[in-house]
């Protein structure tokens, strides 16, 4: 044997008990250490006994009234046969320019596939107000005349949703499933809120995080925003309320809720320019609507049949216009969105395109109240005295009102 191969035999050798001895030096390192007190603390660190997470009173109220409260509000899933495309479709009653910061957050693209063929491309939220299966949502949620709708519940269980009605004069619409004995959640009071008040909001975060929920405080009051979705259809808020709890895509139609737990606002807008910046309607400008398609099975309300956009002291200078208040008649961006529904009372009353509607019954237009509000004060067959600025002269025109067709609110 070479001088080289014995020199690699001790090499190994040496190199085996080298091993072996730093595992058995190793494992009497760990008896001796373990076994010593002033040692063993080194290595079998004390385990106290986990205690309990402590929740104080306002945290504690949260929870239990989330708990309350999440089984009445739902998501709401929307599926279109697999190559077709939607369309969106001005609102009936006004028109708004859309600040491109702005957005109505309706849904999630998604590309999940079922076995009917169907194909979710988004999602929103909403609330259920009867036992019966009445649900309150956005009404650009659920604008697609032709897609499915699909409600699903907290527990997680499916119903197939036919939308009953759709307020063309605010973002509101009104769902149902075949469903008894749901749990629901009850109207506060939007006119008592104060700035600074504490908000809880839940929805379908991004089409995908159901019953997501978020905290914040209410930013602002009587806000008057104009909003749009990514494919351009406006819609204008009017008195929103401004929250900084977090409103993300899919949260649009869910409830925005006081600390009773009862419903003040439907969130609908949210601020991609700025952050926790979000919108919601208050509850008292929908409740009519709702208590009208609770009792009547539909949407039952007056209406003038005008479309048009508020005057304000930036439009009439622009315009030289002689008033900063009002609305002016005007037709929508489509060709067939005229300024007057043919055969509508107002234009059975006279009004045309470019009036100028001042005030009803001496109460005047003012930007932070739409006409359409003002009508909603009065019933079906009430007749109204219209201030008409035309073509440079006021005059006064008498509108009786009657009941919007049915095929506006569906």
């Amino acid at each position: 044997m070479s001088q080289q191969q014995s020199s690699g035999i001790v090499l190994r050798t040496s190199g085996l008990f080298g091993f072996l001895a730093g595992i058995v030096g190793g494992v009497f390192s760990f008896f001796v250490l373990s076994h010593v007190p002033q040692f063993s603390n080194f290595i079998t660190p004390t385990v106290r006994n986990s205690e309990p997470i402590v929740i104080d009173s306002e945290e504690r109220g949260v929870v239990e009234l989330v708990e309350k409260v999440n089984p009445a509000v739902v998501n709401i899933i929307i599926e279109k046969e697999v190559g077709t495309f939607s369309s969106r479709r001005m609102f009936d009653d006004f028109l708004g320019f859309l600040p491109p910061w702005l957005m109505i957050p309706e849904e999630s693209v998604s590309s999940t596939r079922d076995q009917s063929g169907l194909e979710q491309i988004g999602g929103g939220s909403g609330f259920v107000v009867t036992s019966d299966g009445l649900i309150v949502t956005n009404r650009h949620v659920v604008s697609d005349e032709e897609a499915v709708y699909t409600v699903v519940l907290s527990d997680g269980t499916r119903h197939p949703a036919t939308v009953i009605a759709k307020d063309p004069s605010i973002d509101v619409a009104l769902i149902r499933i075949e469903a008894d004995n749901l749990p629901v959640l009850e109207l506060g009071n939007s006119d008592e809120l104060r700035i600074g008040q504490t908000v809880l909001a839940i929805g379908n975060a991004l089409a995908e995080y159901g019953n997501t929920l978020t905290k914040g405080v209410i930013s602002g009051i009587g806000r008057r925003v104009e909003a749009g979705d990514r494919m351009g259809a406006v819609e204008i808020l009017e008195s929103a309320i401004q929250t900084d709890a977090a409103i993300n895509p899919g949260n649009s139609g869910g409830p925005l809720l006081d600390l009773s737990g009862k419903v003040i606002g439907i969130n609908t807008a949210v601020s991609e320019k700025g952050q926790l910046v979000g919108f919601a309607i208050p509850i008292n400008s929908v409740r009519k609507t709702i208590e009208t398609v609770e009792q009547e099975g539909r949407l039952v309300r007056p209406w003038l049949g005008v479309r048009y956009i508020p005057i304000t002291p930036r439009l009439a200078q622009a315009n030289n216009l002689p008033v900063t208040y009002g609305v002016l008649v005007q037709r929508g961006v489509n060709e067939e969105d005229l300024a007057v529904i043919p055969g509508s009372p107002a234009d059975k009353a006279g009004i045309v395109e470019n009036d100028i509607l001042l005030s009803i019954n001496g109460e005047r237009i003012e930007d932070i109240d739409s006409l359409s509000k003002l009508v909603m004060k009065y019933s079906i067959g009430d007749t109204i005295v219209v201030n008409v600025l035309h073509k440079g002269e006021e005059r006064e025109v008498e509108v009786r009102l009657e009941e919007m067709p049915e095929e506006l609110t569906k």
